[in-house]
């Protein structure tokens, strides 16, 4: 799944390009909405939840969509709306055309309902908002569950929104953390959750997720992806291992040395 500055980066985007703007494209290629119509309706803002994208429109209306594994959307200028298999929603004004291939959800809602769609995600580290307030309460629900592994549980959305794979496996590391050291016998979970935050937003408005400010191909990520090579830091041989994730089991990557097991 892709990670929550990846979809924030991806309601800015739509945002730009819909907001503010009438649809006169409004095609809903899957089964349970085929039929809505939104067109001559204006577009009042798109944002991002966690991994969630919000399209609210005017008359109360809101356009659910989830990238899951594979989605994503292509924004261009007006034009002909794509016959292509893979395309799931298009939506477009006079000026652009926003086309979503691949989604993994579509739903068409009233803006008053989301919480039906979004109301058990735990606080979203890109939200305007944040401060004190909503990191103590993604504090709160990770600790609520002091026995699960901390590396299955930052990937829980319910917990705290936005980090996937990528995220994880470099939060983890940069704490020294081992992914399957209990949630509370973590150190210092506090200081997890800001990092968690200050690595989204640094990332939020620039193609990759880079973790080491090394922006050089290759050179953006301290063990993600990077199994059987020498830890950046001390030199150990990166490992990897399927670990558990509210999806399925998803690889994780660790330095056995500078993420040891404690034995505190």
């Amino acid at each position: 799944m892709p990670e929550g500055d990846t979809v924030y980066a991806t309601a800015r985007r739509l945002h730009e390009a819909l907001a503010g703007h009438a649809l006169t494209v409004t095609d809903f290629r899957v089964p349970r909405h085929a039929n809505a119509d939104l067109r001559g309706r204006t577009v009042l803002e798109a944002v991002s939840r966690g991994k969630h994208l919000l399209v609210r429109v005017e008359g109360g209306f809101t356009v659910h969509t989830h990238l899951k594994m594979e989605g994503v959307w292509r924004v261009s200028p007006a034009g002909p709306v794509p016959r292509y298999h893979k395309v799931r929603l298009v939506l477009g004004t006079s000026r652009s055309l926003a086309v979503g291939y691949s989604l993994g959800a579509v739903d068409l809602l009233r803006t008053a309902e989301e919480d039906r769609v979004v109301g058990h995600l735990g606080p979203d580290l890109l939200d305007e908002a944040w401060g004190p307030e909503l990191a103590g309460r993604a504090v709160e629900r990770l600790a609520a569950q002091p026995e699960r592994a901390v590396g299955e549980a930052l990937l829980d959305q319910s917990r705290l929104a936005g980090i996937g794979n990528i995220y994880k496996a470099e939060i983890l590391f940069l704490r020294g953390v081992n992914p399957w050291t209990p949630v509370g016998s973590v150190p210092d979970l506090p200081g997890m959750v800001e990092l968690s935050h200050r690595l989204l937003y640094a990332n939020r408005l620039r193609h990759g997720h880079i973790t080491t400010g090394d922006t050089r191909p290759g050179r953006q990520h301290y063990v993600y992806g990077r199994a059987g090579k020498p830890c950046r830091r001390c030199g150990t041989r990166v490992e990897r291992a399927n670990q558990a994730s509210e999806v399925g089991e998803r690889i994780t990557f660790w330095c056995p040395r500078c993420q040891a097991v404690s034995t505190a």
